[in-house]
């Protein structure tokens, strides 16, 4: 077979009309065979013998979409110097953009004999792990009139997002056809999106859909790798998730289930993991990187190269200090911006990626790489801001362009409904944006992503019903999963029958909803939580694509849907829940010469709250009235953005309170919209006396402008 010079960029398989470029970034090797097979399996090697700037290239006349192709790297095997070439070993392009079969975990991945990792094994992993496949990503993103597909480019202020698993949400979706469950074309069924839709739900949060790898553990023990948070490709959507075998029909469908979700208004944010890969510590397998240049993509030890940093508990960390490794962080973003047209990403475990050195560092040059680059730094970006490394723990600390996941809001709105002492503070900080974390370095209300719960951890179901994890199904004993979850059982551990117990439950999983939806910032909703899915007890699902973890459909609780759909209603009719700047407490001048400061905290008999009175032990119950009139935002024509006024009563207590309506200047009347009791309706004037029931919030709208 013919091979012709060709170029050293892109990197990666390009094919056009007569032929495939193909072309491998490696520093270290001596030598680098492109491997092409046949659809019978039969191998053909092409040495690459053109290389300009570590980038090996070369390009085959009459190779195109749909060849099967990976590498062999030859050069140094001298582990205790972070050297592991292997040219025994089938490597995987890190630019392949569509990846065909799996790791079967045989002896010959690892390019180690077992038992002895400094003793090379030469045996062909050829048959025994994943291929390439060289795809024309070209795709007609018009709608068929010629009208091109744009990114709905949603304002963060007016998102509401919701974490889903692309096989998780629609496994056991009725409605969907069977052969089509669990995959990219299912998240894109009308029966899904309209369900979508009807929560007020703007953006869908794809749990990791980069190629991942099984792991061997668990495939040992009967179990698979769910969450996906295993990644071997950054560029190929995993091909388990699509429902066609065509290689290049997985890309083609991710790109058909964009376009028809941008169609419907909702936009895509892929989670992602460039954090660390499936090759794990250095007992694990040679699929990818490790074979290609160990150490330019690897961060090692500096007292001993044959071991890896690990910031993420997964074996190893990705060198983002290396310019060529942070070259395809970047090229893998741009990509999936320009060719699969996404409009945002989360990132895991990001602390790890700001690690230029040892420490988490906010000018590193991932972050000044993001913030040059325009395709990249006009999509939402979305930080998990922490790591398992020493300071770590980075939440309010990322720079001014990302916006982050708000672990401070999970725990302080889950303890305040647990009924912990002396939380009230902390919850009126959460509730309305975060300002101690967000507002010292310019950011807004939107930088929080606020959220209760994640795929991490309990459902919204289990957050209510269990006070410990029950998670013997992963097969660790119960050890694996947080311990310490801020959960309260209401009473009783796990399933029961008790009305009171039930009611309770229910009224609590409203509880957290309405704070979440009622909260500045932007919202974070688990799939299913919507619907009362429960994963009994298991906080740590990553094992279990199963029942266990999909969502059922057939048990929905249908008024628990409802209750949402209102809450999104409400939120997306009232700006003055979704604010661009913080309050400031300062008076508002109104039309009627009445000034009212843009929020105001109430004691339950209308009185303002004291200092003392925040700092009660065990106060658990607060009125909080939001002025419309005190909006500080003006819509896309330069108006002034004005609201109704509302008042939000929230009791945390074991005991119903009676609430003392304000009047005068704050309204003069007030409309039950929302309550999680589902007790208190009608309209009631000013000073009036409310009874809010134990545990309960009530939201009244002033409705003047009516």
């Amino acid at each position: 077979m013919e091979i012709w010079p060709g170029r050293d960029h892109p990197l990666g398989a390009h094919p056009d009309a007569d032929g495939t470029n193909f072309a491998l970034f490696s520093d270290g090797a001596q030598s680098v065979t492109l491997c092409l097979f046949a659809a019978d399996g039969v191998e053909t090697r092409l040495p690459l013998t053109e290389v300009d700037g570590y980038v090996w290239h070369g390009y085959v006349p009459g190779v195109g979409a749909g060849q099967r192709y990976g590498y062999r790297v030859d050069g140094p095997w001298e582990p205790a110097n972070g050297l592991r070439f292997n040219a025994a070993k089938l490597l995987l392009d890190p630019y392949a953009k569509a990846i065909e079969g799996v790791v079967d975990w045989g002896q010959e991945v690892f390019g180690y004999e077992l038992g002895q990792p400094l003793v090379r094994n030469d045996a062909d992993s050829a048959a025994h792990t994943c291929r390439g496949v060289v795809v024309d990503d070209a795709f007609d993103w018009s709608d068929g009139a010629g009208k091109p597909d744009e990114s709905p480019d949603i304002p963060y202020h007016q998102s509401v997002i919701y974490e889903a698993h692309v096989k998780g949400l629609t496994a056991l979706h009725p409605d969907v056809p069977e052969h089509q469950r669990g995959s990219y074309a299912a998240v894109a069924h009308p029966s899904v999106v309209a369900h979508l839709k009807n929560l007020g739900v703007t953006a869908v949060e794809l749990m990791p859909v980069h190629q991942f790898v099984q792991d061997e553990r668990l495939l040992a023990a009967g179990l698979r790798n769910y969450w996906g948070y295993n990644t071997i490709g950054f560029f190929a959507p995993h091909n388990e998730y699509a429902s066609t075998q065509d290689p290049g029909g997985h890309v083609r469908e991710f790109q058909e289930m964009v376009k028809e979700l941008h169609r419907n208004g909702l936009e895509v944010i892929l989670d992602v993991v460039y954090n660390h890969t499936a090759e794990g510590s250095h007992l694990g397998p040679t699929l990818s990187f490790r074979g290609i240049d160990n150490d330019a993509y690897y961060r090692l030890q500096d007292e001993n190269e044959e071991l890896y940093l690990d910031y993420t508990g997964t074996g190893n960390s990705f060198n983002v200090r290396q310019p060529h490794s942070l070259q395809l962080i970047m090229d893998s973003l741009r990509y999936w911006v320009t060719e699969m047209h996404v409009d945002g990403f989360r990132f895991d475990l990001a602390a790890t990626l700001a690690r230029e050195f040892y420490d988490v560092d906010k000018l590193s040059s991932f972050f000044e790489m993001v913030q040059q680059d325009p395709v990249v730094s006009r999509v939402k970006l979305i930080a998990e801001p922490w790591d398992l490394g020493p300071g770590g723990y980075q939440v309010g600390n990322f720079p001014p362009q990302w916006t982050e996941w708000n672990g401070k809001y999970r725990d302080t709105v889950r303890d305040f409904w647990r009924g912990e002492p002396s939380t009230l503070g902390e919850f009126a900080s959460r509730l309305t944006g975060s300002s101690d974390l967000y507002g010292h370095s310019g950011r807004r209300p939107v930088a929080s992503i606020n959220f209760v719960t994640a795929h991490d951890g309990f459902t919204l179901a289990d957050l209510v019903s269990y006070n410990s994890k029950h998670n013997e199904a992963n097969g660790e004993d119960n050890r694996d999963g947080e311990s310490h979850n801020r959960s309260w059982n209401s009473g009783v551990e796990g399933p029961t029958d008790d009305p009171a117990v039930l009611a309770l439950r229910a009224r609590q999983q409203r509880n957290f909803l309405a704070t979440l939806m009622l909260s500045q910032g932007v919202p974070m909703l688990l799939h299913g939580d919507e619907l009362g899915r429960t994963q009994h007890g298991n906080n740590n699902a990553y094992a279990q694509d199963s029942p266990l973890s999909w969502i059922d459909w057939g048990s929905a609780d249908a008024g628990l849907i409802d209750f949402v759909a209102r809450l999104g209603r409400l939120r997306e009719a009232h700006p003055v829940f979704r604010r661009r700047r913080f309050f400031d407490g300062r008076p508002v001048e109104r039309g009627d010469d009445a000034e009212l400061p843009d929020i105001a905290w109430l004691r339950p008999d209308g009185a303002a709250m004291a200092p003392a009175d925040w700092d009660s032990g065990f106060g658990r119950s607060i009125a909080v009235f939001l002025n419309g009139d005190g909006i500080p935002d003006c819509d896309a024509r330069g108006r002034a953005v004005v609201d109704d006024c509302f008042l939000l009563l929230f009791n945390g207590g074991d005991g119903h309170i009676d609430f003392t309506l304000p009047g005068g200047d704050y309204a003069t009347r007030w409309v039950a919209e929302i309550h999680t009791d589902g007790l208190v309706t009608g309209e009631f004037g000013a000073g009036a006396v409310v009874p809010v029931a134990a545990r309960s919030v009530l939201v009244l709208r002033a409705p003047d402008r009516d």
